[in-house]
C-alpha cells in the first residue's frame, strides 16, 4: 500500500462521538506528502478524567476549537479517494461514524485498514503486545508524544508503509 491516509482520533469521554483532536497523515507513492492536526470541540462536550489522563486535553484546549463539521471540511479534500489506515481501526472508524451521525453528515463509504491487525499477523507472539508504540518500535519508528493525534497518525503511517 503506497497511497493512503493514516488517521487518529482522541476522545474526550467514553462516547465515540466525543472526538477532541484529530491527526491525519497523507501518503502518496510511499511518501508523506501532507499532514493535518486540529483540536475539536467535542460532542458531548465533557471530559472524563481517564481520557484526560491519557491525552492531557481538556476544556481549556477545546472550548474555543471548531466543531467537527468545520474541521472535517478541511480534511475531506486531502483524503478524497484514499483508503484510511488506523492502529486499532475499529476505534477510529467508530469515532468517525459516530461523530458524523451526531452532525447528520453523509458517510462517504471510507475503506479502513488496521495496522494493529496487520501487526498481529506479521509479528505474532514475537512482540509483548501490539500497542501502537510497541509496533512502531518494531518497525524502526520512534514514537514520541504518544496519544497526540498527529504523532500517533505519523507512527501509524510509518507502520503501514512497513507492513501493509
Amino acid at each position: 500500500m503506497t497511497d493512503f491516509a493514516a488517521i487518529d482520533f482522541e476522545t474526550a469521554n467514553g462516547q465515540r462521538s466525543s472526538v477532541c483532536s484529530v491527526g491525519v497523515v497523507v501518503v502518496r507513492q510511499g511518501r508523506v506528502v501532507d499532514s493535518f492536526y486540529s483540536l475539536i470541540k467535542p460532542e458531548p462536550n465533557y471530559y472524563a478524567w481517564f481520557c484526560q489522563q491519557i491525552h492531557g486535553l481538556g476544556h481549556e484546549d477545546t472550548d474555543d476549537a471548531d466543531v467537527f463539521p468545520e474541521v472535517w471540511q478541511r480534511i475531506a479534500p486531502k483524503i478524497e479517494g484514499l483508503p484510511l489506515v488506523a492502529h486499532n481501526s475499529p476505534f477510529d472508524e467508530g469515532c468517525l461514524r459516530a461523530v458524523m451521525q451526531v452532525y447528520r453528515m453523509d458517510w462517504p463509504d471510507y475503506r479502513f485498514y488496521c495496522t494493529c491487525r496487520a501487526a498481529r499477523r506479521v509479528f505474532g507472539h514475537r512482540l509483548p503486545n501490539h500497542q501502537l508504540h510497541t509496533v512502531a518500535e518494531a518497525c524502526g519508528y520512534c514514537l514520541e508524544n504518544h496519544h497526540h493525534a498527529l504523532a500517533d497518525a505519523e507512527a501509524c503511517a510509518a507502520i503501514a508503509l512497513k507492513i501493509l
